[in-house]
């Protein structure tokens, strides 16, 4: 079973609907849960910051729900467009109805879990992006880092102006990751490159993110990373018209602009979520970041390559891709920040 609802249904029905053994158990002593299904399915919620349908963030999280649904004949249930002000009450709201484990799907839900799961010790919450970890926190990452890096080696042989310029929605630890990796993986190229980056404030605001974008083309980015969801495609298309260059992010997002797009990092969240899933439903989910990388291929990968792309330039990126996953290269502290590159470490072992 499967329900769904609108923030606003969704507030007024789950404060009207407390049962009171969670309200017994949430006063628990807290120990790492072991998820009761009552001889029941497991029962997985998910908060989402924009809509299902954005082709890309929002999209992959809803989808990996409905996967682990498939997979576990789990019982399912979604709030979409949830607002920062609003993510404590609907996290606990989910918990509060019987939702065994609740993803959070964006790491700007970092605070609201840290303020709402020790109140519910019965209750998995999974930070998806986020920072965190507890009794009955886990965090869902992919590492940002390793994709962004070959992106960054991409389009540093693609930039005519030597400037390139990142777009994310907001600044939090996985935004800074894939910044850092994008610089890192530019300057292996050309050591000198300028890479400028701008935080729209909103996901999802289509205006915004085509004014940055904007923005940025005109201060001489002709290569462009974008990390949004419902505006992704107004950057990229906003970078087809200029004649610019620019990345997919989370879905391969060839074909929204296929005159700008290099390549996409493709974030399969809905394998990983159904994932984590599977865990849970085993009692085997634990309190702890769990970060997938480019060694599951089914979950990271580049996506397709756009043709204007020469084919030694894929060649380079695959074989970076080779040798991140074989440690060849390893990226020693890089995840701290700083601006040289002595981070990442090249061996040929």
């Amino acid at each position: 079973m499967a329900l769904n609802f609108s923030r606003r249904q969704f507030l007024l029905y789950g404060s009207a609907t407390v049962s009171t053994s969670l309200l017994l158990k949430a006063c628990s002593s807290g120990q790492t849960p072991k998820l009761s299904m009552n001889g029941g399915s497991l029962r997985i919620a998910i908060a989402l910051p924009g809509v299902i349908s954005d082709q890309a963030w929002n999209q992959s999280g809803y989808e990996g729900v409905q996967l682990a649904k498939k997979k576990l004949d789990a019982q399912t249930t979604y709030v979409e467009q949830v607002a920062q002000a609003d993510q404590a009450e609907v996290l606990s709201d989910f918990a509060r109805r019987g939702y065994n484990v609740v993803f959070a799907h964006g790491g700007q839900f970092d605070a609201a879990i840290q303020q709402v799961a020790p109140q519910f010790p019965s209750t998995f919450f999974v930070a998806v992006n986020g920072a965190v970890k507890g009794e009955n926190i886990a965090a869902l990452r992919i590492d940002h880092l390793q994709a962004s890096y070959l992106c960054g080696i991409i389009a540093a042989s693609m930039s005519k102006s030597n400037r390139l310029a990142y777009i994310a929605g907001q600044k939090f630890e996985a935004t800074e990751q894939e910044l850092r990796g994008f610089e890192l993986g530019a300057k292996t190229v050309k050591p000198n490159i300028k890479i400028t980056s701008s935080f729209t404030g909103d996901w999802n605001d289509v205006a915004k993110g085509k004014e940055a974008t904007l923005a940025l083309i005109s201060s001489g980015a002709d290569v462009i990373y974008q990390w949004l969801d419902s505006a992704s495609p107004a950057v990229l298309q906003a970078a087809s018209d200029k004649k610019v260059y620019a990345f997919g992010n989370t879905k391969d997002q060839l074909e929204i602009a296929p005159k700008a797009v290099l390549t996409s990092a493709v974030k399969r969240m809905d394998l990983a979520i159904a994932y984590l899933a599977e865990l849970a439903n085993k009692n085997q989910l634990k309190g702890q970041i769990y970060t997938i990388g480019l060694e599951r291929p089914d979950i990271l990968s580049l996506g397709k390559f756009g043709d204007m792309v020469p084919e030694l330039v894929k060649q380079e990126a695959l074989s970076s891709k080779q040798d991140i996953v074989a440690k060849k290269i390893t990226f020693e502290n890089c995840k701290e920040g700083g601006q040289n590159t002595r981070c990442v470490k090249k061996t040929t072992a």
